[in-house]
């Protein structure tokens, strides 16, 4: 078939739940397109693994950012998934909404249908959490399935118990009532394997005969026909193909391939598509604009006991503990290292967390022996909501041609305080004797690092790095500066949509994972025509 009802153009965390939602009734034909291969691979599905799989190049776009002038001129590595999931394939399975006030933030900015009332059925709908039964902020026998952290290593009891010595409520669910506080975490992992959105959504969709899905197939362009979105011009087989859509085209490639293709397809900044050589026919200035991301520190430590993940990686306790995984779904390989954390605030003033905070029994989010070097932990905390924008950019006409990356980290002195304030918190609950017990010495920061905010700004600018959390850069508004209204379709072209995280008008206060396939699940209903799902106002609210 050359022509569908509707297509989708990225297989990723949003990719995958519009597809099962626009095909399950039926009566539409869809096709759904995605750059990479597929997903079925013992890396993928071994949570433990998450550590290698951000970094594998055949199913990565091996992004590289620009260089960044706050973190002493580095270039970082951006990984996102180039395969069936997306980036829900590679990461680390967290499963994090935000806060309440992110979306209420959304609504009040003009995106009326956005606040947390609105969003939070959304997000019932898509999850299956049978250790919540009966808690109103979630769901039960949807097709994502989310567990919670048990959590067997006693490194994150001593760094829970430390950071509640150093005042942290304690938080048994930062999805439900409230966020702030710590505790162990949500993940996105059924029976021990990972559960992504090809898994989840995709997978059991496959059979339908109105769901057509095309791997190795990058799309070129939008076709534009008189101001309409018409199809699409995809390569397969070393071939160029045009593919019609009836109704629509839904764009899912995320923070960079979103804006990257719109641009490619002559919607964008007038001057950029000049520069590129590509013909202008919708001028939107802030097409690839907004771009924001989640910028983490890591402090680590050397540790006395050997109960870190470099224990682990002993042939034969690695292949133990790899067969009870694959085997039987359990053991520390069906777990993903970042079992405990939450969220902080640097300064009490502050109305809600302004950081989120993880322990890893490890030196190193790369969970293998190399990455691993020797028996140790770490603290890790990001900034939630940066003010720094940065922006996408092409370059040239060819999409095989990487964008131009520039997050702009730390632009801001409000991101500097935030980061510098946050080293002290950690640094507080790292030398806390719940867990200070624990420690041999300091690797990182030193105490000469931490002499001063000079001192602690020069180690945040050589060693900061991505949490890969890239957001914000086909703004949704109801201003007609913004590019997708707050129905997600975009200003200027009549049936074109875009329904993944570049829609965000601000990051979420958290992982991106999940409130992407919220994302993703609205817009199916908005493409559908379908009523919004009934709102549901709940006292507390993530707060």
């Amino acid at each position: 078939m050359t022509e569908f009802d509707y297509i989708i153009v990225g297989a990723g965390s949003a990719g995958c739940v519009l597809a099962n939602r626009l095909s399950e009734d039926g009566r539409h034909s869809v096709l759904l397109l995605e750059a990479g291969g597929s997903d079925r691979s013992l890396l993928f599905r071994t949570p433990l693994l998450a550590g290698v799989a951000y970094w594998h190049r055949p199913t990565n776009w091996n992004y590289l950012t620009a260089p960044q002038t706050h973190l002493d001129g580095r270039q970082i590595k951006w990984p996102r998934g180039k395969v069936l999931g997306g980036s829900s394939t590679i990461n680390g399975m967290m499963y994090m909404r935000g806060n309440a006030a992110d979306y209420d933030g959304w609504a009040q900015a003009g995106c009326t249908d956005w606040s947390y009332a609105d969003v939070l059925p959304y997000f019932r709908r898509s999850e299956d959490a049978p250790g919540r039964a009966g808690d109103p902020f979630h769901g039960q026998g949807g097709a994502l399935r989310v567990t919670t952290a048990k959590g067997e290593n006693p490194l994150y009891r001593s760094f829970l118990d430390a950071g509640q010595a150093e005042g942290a409520p304690a938080n048994p669910d930062f999805n439900g009532a409230r966020q702030e506080g710590l505790g162990f975490y949500d993940f996105n992992i059924r029976d021990g394997r990972r559960e992504s959105s090809a898994t989840a959504f995709l997978r059991p969709a496959l059979n339908r005969p109105n769901l057509t899905v095309w791997t190795r197939a990058p799309v070129r362009r939008v076709i534009l026909t008189e101001g309409r979105a018409t199809g699409v011009e995809v390569a397969r087989w070393g071939q160029r193909q045009i593919v019609q859509a009836r109704h629509e085209v839904v764009l899912a490639g995320g923070a960079i391939n979103t804006p990257q293709l719109l641009q490619l397809s002559g919607i964008g900044p007038g001057d950029v598509l000049q520069k590129a050589g590509i013909p202008t026919l919708i001028d939107c200035p802030e097409v690839g604009r907004n771009l924001q991301d989640h910028l983490g520190v890591y402090l680590t430590y050397a540790a006395r006991d050997p109960v870190t993940l470099y224990a682990l990686f002993r042939p034969d306790r690695a292949a133990l503990a790899f067969a009870r995984a694959i085997l039987f779904g359990t053991g520390p390989a069906a777990a993903v290292p970042l079992e405990a954390g939450g969220f902080l605030r640097t300064r009490p003033d502050l109305e809600i967390p302004d950081i989120h905070i993880t322990f890893v029994p490890g030196l190193s989010l790369e969970t293998t022996q190399k990455g691993q070097g020797r028996h140790g932990y770490l603290i890790n905390f990001y900034q939630l909501r940066p003010d720094s924008r940065g922006q996408i950019t092409i370059t040239a006409p060819d999409p095989e041609v990487p964008p131009l990356i520039e997050p702009n980290y730390l632009a801001t002195e409000t991101d500097r305080r935030c980061l510098r304030d946050g080293v002290r918190l950690a640094r507080r609950i790292g030398e806390n004797p719940a867990l200070s017990r624990h420690k041999a010495r300091d690797l990182s920061p030193t105490e000469a690092d931490l002499a001063s905010d000079e001192g602690i700004d020069a180690w945040v600018r050589q060693g900061a790095n991505t949490i890969f959390h890239p957001t914000g850069t086909a703004r949704m508004g109801a201003d007609p500066g913004s590019v997708v209204d707050p129905e997600l379709r975009v200003r200027g072209v009549a049936g074109l949509r875009v329904a993944d995280a570049s829609v965000m008008p601000t990051i979420i206060g958290g992982n991106t994972s999940a409130p992407v396939m919220m994302i993703a699940e609205k817009a199916a209903d908005m493409i559908l025509g379908r009523p919004p799902l009934p709102r549901v106002d709940l006292p507390g609210a993530a707060g």
